[in-house]
């Protein structure tokens, strides 16, 4: 596992772009997070619902010149270009898949590269920075994403490896795994609603907007509801990585009480995110397959959830 500065190449995600002078009007009453709140310095987690909250996409929302680029999982893009252009008939708006157009980095230790790109980017969660046609992401636990026109990317890719190791994707996702932040795909497609991967505490979510689809039932889970399942990180042995979607068992049920949201190889074993019933996990017997399977434990997410700080935003 890289433990130092490197960088890899996010070909897991797809851009989907939604531009025209309604963009902004038409995604507002689609995606959980609040538009009014980003700028050319700040963007935003967020997620698409059914009008029963079930999450069909979860996203990076990036605002750009005369639109936003959603980055999603590559299976997402066509599933949710083709639902969102039902709607967008009726606005202003245009909805593509951006995904050849761009190339995507990630980056652990990669600042100064940053700079000599002319890219300032703040130290904060959601910072967003912007020189010329690059834009650089800051995500919460310091590391960073650049992204650029497709044609930049033999470039960018040599700049990058004249200061930072090249690491393979699974680091990334190891990562992403240990900073608590979970993401929706095509197995996990309408299997959870926004708080069950946490997402509302990763500035996903807001509470103050108005309607969007799906609002109803994540506010009211939100306010009035006992959410009886969320987002745990554990550690399994061994170096198999277990599917998206694979189902988990407690004696506590005969049946499953969770799903793996994502999972990385680690330095010794494996580590992942699940959504599981609190009773299962106070049992503290997870399995991974089947009731006889492989035993997990419980580890820390860096973060905890505070609903009253959640609400504000």
């Amino acid at each position: 596992m890289a433990d130092s500065a490197y960088f890899t190449l996010l070909d897991h995600e797809g851009l989907l772009a939604v531009r025209g002078a309604d963009a902004a009007k038409f995604l507002q009453g689609q995606l959980t997070c609040n538009l009014d709140y980003l700028s050319a310095s700040h963007c935003s987690l967020g997620a698409r619902c059914t009008p029963k909250g079930r999450m069909l996409s979860s996203f990076r929302l990036v605002p750009v010149e005369n639109g936003y680029l959603l980055a999603m999982a590559r299976e997402l893009i066509e599933p949710q270009l083709a639902d969102l252009q039902k709607y967008a008939v009726f606005s202003k708006s245009k909805l593509s898949d951006e995904s050849s157009a761009w190339v995507r980095f990630g980056l652990l230790g990669g600042d100064a590269v940053l700079r000599e790109l002319g890219l300032e980017l703040g130290a904060s969660g959601d910072a967003l920075a912007s020189a010329g046609q690059l834009l650089a992401v800051r995500l919460d636990d310091g590391r960073a994403e650049l992204w650029a026109p497709a044609d930049a990317a033999d470039t960018l890719q040599a700049t990058l490896s004249a200061s930072l190791a090249q690491a393979p994707l699974n680091d990334w996702l190891l990562a992403q795994v240990r900073a608590g932040v979970g993401q929706v795909f095509g197995a996990t497609r309408e299997l959870f609603i926004p708080q069950m991967i946490n997402l509302q505490a990763l500035g996903g979510v807001s509470f103050k907007k108005g309607c969007y689809t799906g609002q109803e039932i994540v506010a009211r889970m939100q306010y009035l509801g006992k959410l009886k399942r969320r987002l745990y990180r554990l550690a399994l042995a061994g170096d198999e990585v277990p599917a998206k979607a694979c189902e988990l068992f407690s004696p506590v049920h005969g049946s499953s009480v969770g799903e793996v949201v994502l999972a990385a190889r680690a330095e010794s074993g494996v580590e992942l995110l699940a959504v599981l019933q609190e009773d299962a996990v106070a049992d503290e017997r997870i399995r991974l397959g089947s009731p006889e399977g492989p035993l997990l434990s419980l580890l820390e997410l860096p973060y905890r959830l505070d609903a009253d700080k959640e609400i504000q935003r």
